[in-house]
Order: C-alpha cells, then structure tokens, then sequence
C-alpha cells in the first residue's frame, strides 16, 4: 500500500506545490492574470476531461500499468520545464501534469480497492487520504522553500525526482491486478449506473466535501486579513484545515472497519461538520477563523473515505477503474465550483453570506448524500 499511499502524495504535492507558486513566475514574467488562470486551469481541466477515460482504461488493461504509465509521464512532464526552464514549455509541463495524474489517480483509487478486502476499504482508503492531505499540505510549503532556493525549475526538478522515484517502488511493491472479465455494455448501461443513488449520494459529497475544502483554503486568508490578522496567521489557519482532514481520514476508515460509524451515518455526519464550519467562517476574530479550520478539515476528513469506501463496495468489481475515474470527475467539479459559489454569493452580497450560502448546499447536501439505498421488493413466491 505504501507505493499507492505515495502516489496520493505525488499528485497533491504536485498540484498545489507548483500551483501556489505560480502566481510569483508569472509576475516576474509581467504576465497577465489571464495567463496565471490559464496555467492554474490547465491541469484540473486535463483532470476533469480524461480521469473518466483512464479509469476505464484501468478495467480493461489492468490498474497497475496505467498506474505505471501516468507516474512515468507525470516525471517526464517535470522534467520537462526543469531541464529548460523555458516559460514556453510550462503551459506544456502543466498540461503533462495533469494528464498524467489522470492516469494515476483512478488507478490507485482502484488498486486500493482490489489489493484490500471489503472489510477494510475504510482504512485503506483513509490512509490513501491522509497522504493526499499531507500533499496537499506540504506542497505550498516546501514548494515556496524550493523556489526560493532555486527558482520554479527546481521544485519541478523534485517533482520529477519524486514522481520517478514513486515509479520504481511501485514498479517493485505493487503486484499485477488481471482485469476482471467484463459483460460488454451500452452507454445507455453506463448512463444508468452512474445515475444509481448508490454512485451518485457517495460522489455527491465527495464534491461538496471538495467544494468546502477548496473554498476555505482560498477564502478563509481573505476573512483573516479583513479581522486584521497577518499572513503567518492566516497560513497556519490554512495549515490547520489540511492537517485536521488528514488526522481525521484515517481515523474515520478505522472507524468504519470495525463498526463503530456506518456509511451513511459518518458521511451526514461529515458534511454537517463541514457545513457548521463554513458557517463559523465568518465569526470576528481568530476564534471564527480557527473553528471554521477545524470544523470543515475534520468535517471533510470524516466524509471523504466513508464515500470512497461506499463507491469500492456498491461498484461492480469488473467496472471499478471507470466508477472511481467518474467519482473523481466529481471531486474536480466540486474542486472549482465550491469556490465559485462562495466568490458569486459574496460578489453580490457580503463575504460572509458567501460563506452562509455555501454552508446551506452542504447542509442541504449531506441528507440526500447519505440517504439509504431503497431495499429491492421481496420475490412473490407463487410467481414462477
């Protein structure tokens, strides 16, 4: 499991690493802010755009060469822009980026599934989640120490080091997973699995989970700074939600595992956390701002392998690679959506009804996500 846990870490350290030290290149460069978004776009965009694709690659050929395979691209890309620093080539290094964690992604979604038993998916999946968190937390921070040592080549140079040396451990550690024989479907097979409620309550908060996470590491600096706190608090508030998701995603898979939270119950229970927290946002002071970090950070941490877990066990086995690549379509579209409600609630009223309004979808969210699947109808007997 290590290899898929550092596979997790890869693609959050490369997102977020790269992304938040974007904006700095790009200055330097007296590029335009369409340029930064167009950079910042590129990589969630290959994301949403091809995960589907290669998580149903993954039922046909196997999970671990596409797991392979995208590492192996993932590297390439880095290395790209590392070895010529040309800002020509990052628009290309970015588009790489994310193509690759298309590939990779899915893929360990899925090995983590099939590698371990169902009565233990909730672990498996926590841990996968504690090490995406740990990324996501890791990259900002390492990122701007790299390129400060040595300029965005460099941490695209670590990158790619880490990325190639994720690929050889893999390559070693993680066994050959045969794909399951498939029955041959129609789209119209594909259009109604995916629109079963036991697909579509998990990755409906997977999104909205995704959607808070995202709108509070972009939103709760600005609710810091308008209180008059300064940027070393306002970062360790950021800190503190992504540690919090991640102590909390293990904990809740071992929770799960051994019956001490059900599915539907953890996964309310998660979005409602995650909803009480955006609330608290907007409270003045350092006490909203730390209540909100830790309520949406555990909140989310509690939901997200609770959904995972319910995708692994409700999807066809022969099918998992393409349920987990849709699933993550989700995450993504929550991913950008989150904060786009937030920023066009507030742009018409107040930052804090920005907050309140998001809140209020979770909120509303977090019945339907976690209502029960309806129990078929008993077989009559006498029909024979």
């Amino acid at each position: 499991m290590r290899p898929l846990y550092a596979a997790g870490f890869t693609t959050a350290f490369g997102a977020h690493g790269i992304a938040a030290n974007l904006g700095g290149f790009t200055a330097e460069r007296h590029a335009s802010w369409l340029a930064l978004g167009g950079l910042l776009a590129l990589y969630d965009g290959a994301e949403v755009l091809l995960k589907p694709v290669f998580g149903a690659l993954a039922d046909r050929v196997g999970p671990r060469p596409v797991l392979l395979c995208g590492l192996i691209a993932f590297a390439a890309a880095s290395a790209c822009f590392a070895l010529s620093a040309d800002a020509e080539l990052l628009w290309l290094a970015r588009l790489g980026q994310g193509a690759a964690a298309s590939a990779f992604s899915p893929a360990a979604s899925m090995l983590v599934a099939r590698l371990n038993p169902r009565a233990g998916h909730g672990r498996a999946y926590g841990g996968y989640g504690f090490w995406k968190s740990i990324g996501h937390t890791a990259g900002p921070l390492l990122g701007g120490a790299l390129v400060r040592l040595g300029g965005l080549p460099l941490l695209f140079a670590v990158t790619a080091a880490l990325a190639g040396a994720v690929t050889v451990r893999a390559a070693v550690a993680v066994p050959v997973v045969a794909p399951l024989p498939r029955a041959r479907r129609t789209v119209l097979d594909l259009a109604r699995r995916l629109a079963d409620g036991s697909f579509v309550r998990p990755t409906l908060a997977l999104a909205c989970a995704t959607a808070a996470l995202s709108a509070g590491v972009g939103f709760l600096p600005v609710i810091g700074h308008r209180a008059g706190l300064g940027p070393v608090a306002t970062g360790a508030a950021v800190s503190l939600l992504a540690l919090c998701a991640a102590i909390a995603q293990p904990r809740a898979g071992r929770a799960l595992d051994t019956g001490r939270i059900g599915l539907t119950t953890g996964i309310a229970a998660g979005l409602l956390l995650t909803a009480a927290g955006l609330a608290a946002a907007p409270v003045p002071g350092l006490v909203g701002l730390l209540t909100a970090a830790v309520a949406v950070g555990a909140g989310t941490g509690l939901a997200t392998p609770l959904a995972f877990a319910s995708l692994a066990a409700a999807a066809p086995a022969e099918r998992l690679g393409q349920t987990m690549g849709a699933a993550e379509l989700g995450r993504e579209l929550g991913d950008a959506g989150g904060p786009l409600v937030l920023a066009s609630a507030a742009s018409a009223t107040t930052l804090g009804a920005g907050f309140a309004v998001l809140a209020a979808l979770v909120a509303l969210a977090a019945p339907v996500a976690a209502r029960r699947p309806a129990q078929p109808p008993p077989e009559d007997p006498s029909a024979a």
